[in-house]
C-alpha cells in the first residue's frame, strides 16, 4: 500500500482500547506540516474481499446483518486479515464458510483504503473465479447471519445505482473487477 513518507510526530498516547479485531487509539500528534492536535484512530489488521463469479456468470454475494446499522448488507463476500495470514488465506478461507464455494483461480484486483480518514483498514480485492460449490462448506461463525445471493452483474450495478447495495468496499472492488467481467 502506497504509505507517506512523512510519519507523524507523537507527542502524547490519550487513549488506547485493545478489541477482538481492532484497536482504537487517540494520540496528540504533531504533522509534518507542523499541526498539532489530538487524532483518532481505528488501528485494523485488514480485511480482503472476493468477487466471485459462477462459472455461468453469476455474482456471489451476501446478505449479511451489520449490528452497526441495525440491519441487513448485501456485500461480497470478505474478512478480516488474521495474524500472520496473508490476505490471499483469508479470502480462501472467508468465501468457503461465507457463501459455501472454492474457487480454482484467483486474481488479485488491488488495494485501498477503506476510510482513511479514520481508519488504517486495507481491503485486499481478489476475483475469484472456476468456482466450485462445495457440498459440504464449513460451518459459519457463531456471529454470522449470512444469506447467498446470486446476481448478474446488470442486478449488482442496479442494486448499486437504487441504493440496495451501499456498501463500499463492494461498491469499489466491483470497480476494479470491472475489467475483468463480461460486458454488460
Amino acid at each position: 500500500m502506497p504509505l507517506g513518507s512523512e510519519p507523524p510526530q507523537l507527542l502524547k498516547q490519550r487513549l488506547s482500547y485493545k478489541g477482538r479485531k481492532f484497536n482504537f487509539e487517540v494520540n496528540r500528534l504533531r504533522l509534518p506540516n507542523g499541526a498539532e492536535g489530538d487524532w483518532e484512530c481505528v488501528r485494523h489488521p485488514g480485511g480482503a474481499l472476493a468477487v466471485p463469479i459462477t462459472p455461468d456468470g453469476k455474482l456471489v454475494l451476501t446478505r449479511q446483518y451489520r449490528f452497526t446499522v441495525q440491519g441487513r448488507l448485501l456485500e461480497f463476500p470478505a474478512g478480516t486479515v488474521e495474524s500472520g495470514e496473508d490476505p490471499l488465506e483469508t479470502i480462501e478461507r472467508e468465501i468457503q464458510e461465507e457463501v459455501g464455494y472454492r474457487a480454482g483461480e484467483w486474481k488479485k484486483l488491488g488495494e485501498f483504503f477503506l476510510a482513511p480518514g479514520y481508519s488504517d483498514e486495507v481491503i485486499y480485492a481478489f476475483l475469484a473465479t472456476d468456482l466450485e460449490l462445495l457440498e459440504h462448506p464449513p460451518k459459519q461463525d457463531d456471529d454470522e447471519d449470512i444469506e447467498t445471493i446470486l446476481m448478474t452483474l446488470e442486478e449488482v450495478e442496479k442494486a448499486i445505482h437504487e441504493g440496495t447495495l451501499v456498501d463500499a468496499k463492494s461498491i469499489c472492488s466491483l470497480m476494479l473487477a470491472r475489467p475483468f467481467l463480461a460486458a454488460s
